[in-house]
């Protein structure tokens, strides 16, 4: 990794903050859908609605399907996707919109950097390494207290699950990105963990869709949480390194947790803010130094 400040690079990063922003909503709008919603169905619809959004825009865009892609990349970032939503809505559901989104993704720059350095040889810089501290350490603090916890084992590996689904298929959708429109990599790999979702639609009572409220949250999840972010992020992940993208993501916690605040009456004491403090301090060092990333492959 190198040390840039091209606008390129800032443009990429400035897109994935902007994409972590609108992921930071997603546990909140869990938390506000109707209780009778499972987590399986939650994710299964947004994928589906995502991905047809993400389908229609890339075929308006160049009135073809997304031919050319590899296939075998394309699965399993498809299902690395599925996986992702399965285990951070059930993350979150067993330990809490603030555990289940801060171990999710602080945990997933930690698997950016390692999987970077076993497939890529890509050691990281001492900068990526003191703005993603800072920012983990944020979180680390803003766990410990926030109030009305849930700490529940099941809960933080599912969200350690789904951290690393993360940085995995990000890893991947990076390489698919050679070549091709952003739009297309995303629509291809959502209608593929939509696909895989399916199942988990059949036999679940999705009467709760039909209400203001769950309607709401669906369309907030599948369009804006999911084909305006990811398209987002794939614009950024042109431009930036996956490991700073993946550390840029941290902005999700920071969003979630003022969300949390505002909406949902989670309070937050000095530790907290001080939580929240680095998480900003590590993110915007990231922006300002930068990480040279644009370019694909081992040195």
């Amino acid at each position: 990794m190198h040390s840039p400040t091209s606008s390129r690079e800032l443009q990429g990063a400035l897109f994935v903050l902007l994409a972590a922003v609108l992921w930071g909503t997603t546990g909140t709008s869990q938390a506000l859908a109707p209780p009778q919603c499972s987590p399986q169905s939650i994710g299964a619809l947004r994928l589906l609605i995502g991905g047809i959004a993400l389908a229609t825009v890339a075929f308006a865009a160049t009135r073809r399907l997304p031919l050319g892609l590899d296939m075998g990349k394309t699965f399993i970032a498809g299902v690395l996707v599925a996986c992702y939503q399965l285990f951070f809505f059930w993350g979150v559901a067993l330990t809490g919109v603030a555990v289940g989104t801060m171990v999710a993704i602080g945990s997933a720059p930690i698997f950016a950097g390692l999987l970077e350095l076993i497939w890529l040889r890509r050691s990281p810089t001492a900068v990526w390494l003191i703005s993603t501290a800072l920012a983990i350490l944020g979180c680390i603090i803003l766990l410990g207290y926030t109030a009305q916890l849930n700490i529940k084992p099941a809960g933080l590996l599912l969200a350690a699950g789904a951290g690393f689904s993360y940085a995995f298929y990000s890893l991947l959708m990076k390489k698919l990105l050679v070549g091709h429109r952003p739009e297309s990599v995303a629509a291809a790999v959502f209608c593929i963990g939509a696909l895989a979702l399916l199942p988990f639609l059949f036999n679940t009572d999705l009467s709760w869709v039909a209400t203001g409220r769950g309607l709401l949250v669906v369309i907030h999840l599948g369009i804006i949480a999911t084909a305006l972010s990811y398209y987002l992020f794939c614009r950024g992940l042109e431009r930036v390194n996956v490991s700073t993208g993946v550390t840029l993501s941290l902005a999700e916690p920071f969003t979630a947790a003022l969300l949390g605040v505002a909406l949902l009456g989670e309070r937050l004491g000095t530790w907290g803010w001080i939580g929240l403090g680095l998480i900003i301090s590590g993110l915007i060092l990231l922006v300002i130094t930068g990480n040279r990333g644009a370019e694909l492959g081992t040195r």
